[in-house]
């Protein structure tokens, strides 16, 4: 889900001199067709953290019967998208075709890579009743030797995602490796992903596994010694050893993280390392040659004008 376009967006950066918060982001907020969207990455001063290239909190967003998620067909490459319900359900179908519901708890890793087009919509079943929706959906960039591989879907049901809990935290470990368990979930760069459920005073030391991270508060309030993390912010954090996050009232956060990338040009559903490439998407986007998503063949999201 996406209509970004420039190379980088609006976001309110606060610079901060604190030494384990380079940092914080407040979101840019988006309709996207009757849902809010809170956009964090990319913005103007620094795109990315780790691989991460695009993060996206959509919702809570509640819709009557009738209403819902109709994102038309449209396309990606050089980059694999992650989707990540907390409630709700969006049906995935793509150029390969896949024919996926997405529901809480599961990961859902798309894998663009030289070119894949997909919509994500709901069953007819799931828009009879009213319902809810709440998520997150984040980019990688792949690495430059990955980024015009064979597209892939991947899907991993919610009970292969490991957990664990540290000092009474509950955590999943959705990518990557920390707390000594590995999420099955393929990686291509270094990369980090994990989420936390933290009542109100209790404390998660972070894992220094990564070169860069960074912690987005879905719902609550975080401390980072006196400094607080308001809700719907996302804070950049240094490479400081043993940071320690407390919660100053009920949370849910979610950290990524990874290593370092060389830089990417992003517009609107297009991510590679090549200014030129992005040319030749739009081009082969505007011109039909793109593959058609399976069983969704006669719509499509048109290719922005600017």
């Amino acid at each position: 889900m996406s209509d970004l376009v420039l190379d980088g967006c609006q976001s309110d950066v606060i610079d901060h001199p604190c030494d384990s918060i380079e940092l914080l982001i407040q979101p840019w907020e988006k309709d996207l067709g009757g849902f809010q969207v809170r956009r964090v990455l990319p913005y103007r001063d620094r795109k990315m953290i780790g691989p991460w290239i695009f993060f996206d909190h959509m919702g809570p967003a509640v819709f009557p019967a009738g209403q819902g998620i109709d994102v038309r067909p449209h396309p990606h490459i050089n980059l694999a998208t992650v989707t990540y319900l907390f409630e709700g359900e969006i049906l995935h179908r793509d150029s390969l075709g896949s024919l996926q519901p997405i529901q809480p708890g599961a990961i859902n890793l798309m894998v663009a890579g030289r070119g894949i087009t997909h919509s994500e919509r709901e069953r007819p079943e799931v828009r009879k009743e009213s319902r809810k929706l709440h998520g997150l959906q984040l980019w990688l960039a792949l690495p430059e030797a990955d980024e015009e591989i064979a597209p892939d879907f991947r899907h991993y049901a919610a009970a292969d995602i490991p957990r664990v809990v540290k000092g009474g935290v509950p955590v999943r470990v959705m990518i990557g490796s920390a707390y000594d368990v590995t999420s099955p979930v393929i990686t291509f760069a270094e990369t980090l992903y994990l989420e936390a459920d933290m009542q109100a005073g209790q404390s998660l030391m972070l894992p220094d596994s990564v070169e860069e991270r960074a912690v987005y508060v879905v719902s609550g309030e975080l401390r980072e010694g006196d400094t607080i993390i308001p809700e719907y912010s996302m804070a950049v954090l240094t490479r400081r050893n043993n940071i320690v996050l407390t919660a100053a009232s009920r949370a849910r956060i979610a950290l990524i993280g990874g290593e370092t990338m060389t830089d990417r040009h992003i517009w609107w559903n297009f991510v590679s390392s090549r200014r030129e490439r992005i040319e030749q998407a739009k081009a082969d986007w505007k011109e039909g040659r793109f593959p058609k998503v399976v069983q969704d063949e006669e719509e499509f999201i048109p290719l922005p004008e600017r």
